[in-house]
């Protein structure tokens, strides 16, 4: 599997300290650790407050229930991508309206690949609250750049006649699926053995980038 697994079990883990005002830090972390030594399924309050060292209590502080702490997590990975877009945009700086396009998918390529839990997380919407959460509206923000862009591109006789909409479903679709196939660890079902998944993703991406320019 392409996620992070780790050999230690979270039960064997030494209680751990944290600084007094970071409890909703530490037991974010802790549940990322937990999902990648034993997978979703295995996260609950009580077993997150084990790990992170503090009382079965404690998490009630901050968090009501399991959606509400992976909610958390998933805030933590849009955090994580929003950042991730804004240093692939900033590298392009003053390309044209394609370009910027291409860095936005690379940029969330990279966050999928470095970030594979908080990208399990993010992307199982059964499992957090998505609607009524702040990650809607961010996520509706990346949309709408994407959306302009490629307006923008078409606007310049950058792109191949075509839905404009359509150019940018597809890729978005590619750029999660792949994501999802290296998280998935399809990979190798696939032949695909290169060292570096991201440079795999990026050569399919980007040939997607050509199908659709001038």
């Amino acid at each position: 599997m392409a996620k992070c697994e780790s050999d230690v079990s979270p039960r064997s883990t030494p209680r751990r300290s944290y600084h007094h005002g970071r409890l909703r830090e530490a037991l974010v972390k802790a549940t990322v650790e937990l999902i990648e030594a034993r997978g979703l399924d295995s996260v609950s309050l009580r077993e997150v407050a084990k790990l992170a060292g503090v009382s079965s209590a404690a998490p009630f502080r901050h968090f009501p229930s399991r959606l509400a702490l992976l909610t958390a997590v998933a805030e933590e990975a849009q955090d994580r991508l929003i950042q991730q877009i804004e240093q692939s945009l900033a590298a392009v700086e003053g390309q044209n309206a394609l370009q910027r396009f291409r860095a936005i998918g690379r940029g969330f390529l990279l966050w999928a690949i470095t970030n594979p839990t908080h990208f399990q997380v993010i992307s199982n919407r059964h499992i957090i609250t998505y609607e009524t959460s702040s990650l809607r509206g961010r996520n509706d923000q990346i949309r709408r750049q994407m959306s302009e862009l490629m307006v923008e591109a078409a606007a310049q006789n950058l792109l191949r006649p075509g839905d404009v909409s359509a150019h940018e479903i597809g890729a978005r679709a590619l750029v999660y699926g792949l994501a999802r196939m290296y998280v998935d660890g399809q990979f190798p079902s696939w032949g695909v053995s290169q060292p570096n998944p991201l440079d795999v993703c990026n050569a399919v991406f980007d040939q997607f980038i050509a199908s659709i320019s001038v």
